[in-house]
């Protein structure tokens, strides 16, 4: 679950900080050239959450690492509500876009998804902001307008080509998340998730009653002799994807026949 969000800070100052609408703090006529600027501060800000997690992030732990007062960064940055904003927007603008122009649609939308898994990769703290309210700057709107591009000419209307990214991408979000758990228990546990399973195995064995849970003891033999473990995110991640392009493709073929996208719900008489 999301413990930060975006679209937290000061709406105005934000949106100047994203669109660069607000000056540096003058430098010094004379003396050494400064070392912290805007794109500086969020720099090492990604660089701390990539290295030790989105809740290790504060504007004192930045501060320590540039060798100054937090008030130093308070020049540049207003505080960490806006500093989240412009490290995601920042990340963003930064990702790789890999997806194919001229290829099927679904090779375009299975692009977008494998440019947002290894953004995720990439930086994990994501997983953990929220951004129903989205940072509008540059990288958004870029990464927003991009990944759009993938779904012209399927024959959606503009209201479904905006529903089917955010389906795509929420499913991509989500397995992120399960993977950053996986490797957050591995961490945590000093042990790798086949290991795991492999030391309590002995106990499963003794209690689970494969009388009793026929259906549960056969397929989960078999899914844990395929993965080496109860869950594999590579495996759901690509099961899942092609479920996900399934399903808009029957969306889309709808649409082509000329068939309501959503069919209407058939009204029930109150008793």
């Amino acid at each position: 679950m999301a413990r930060e969000r975006t679209g937290a800070g000061d709406p105005a100052r934000t949106l100047e900080l994203l669109w660069r609408a607000a000056r540096e703090p003058d430098a010094p006529q004379r003396g050494p050239r400064p070392t912290l600027s805007i794109d500086a501060v969020i720099d090492a800000a990604i660089e701390l959450a990539d290295a030790e997690g989105i809740d290790a992030l504060s504007m004192r732990a930045l501060a320590q690492r540039f060798g100054v007062a937090p008030m130093a960064l308070y020049t540049y940055v207003p505080g960490k509500a806006e500093l989240l904003d412009l490290m995601v927007d920042h990340a963003y603008r930064r990702m790789a876009r890999s997806t194919p122009r001229e290829a099927s649609w679904r090779a375009r939308i299975a692009a977008v998804a494998d440019d947002n898994l290894a953004l995720h990769r990439r930086h994990p703290w994501l997983a953990r902001i929220a951004t129903h309210r989205p940072p509008l700057g540059p990288g958004v709107m870029a990464k927003y307008d991009h990944e759009l591009r993938a779904l012209e000419g399927t024959g959606l209307d503009d209201v479904e080509m905006d529903a089917a990214l955010t389906f795509v991408l929420g499913f991509v979000a989500s397995c992120a998340s399960a993977a950053a758990d996986e490797r957050a228990a591995e961490r945590e546990s000093a042990m790798a998730d086949e290991t795991w399973w492999a030391a309590h195995a002995p106990l499963l064995a003794r209690v689970l009653d494969a009388t009793k849970f026929p259906v549960a003891a056969r397929v989960g033999a078999a899914a844990g002799e395929a993965h080496g473990a109860a869950y594999s995110p590579d495996h759901a991640y690509a099961f899942g994807l092609e479920r996900v392009l399934d399903g808009l493709e029957a969306l889309i073929t709808r649409r082509a026949s000329g068939t309501s996208a959503t069919p209407k719900r058939s009204k029930r008489r109150r008793t």
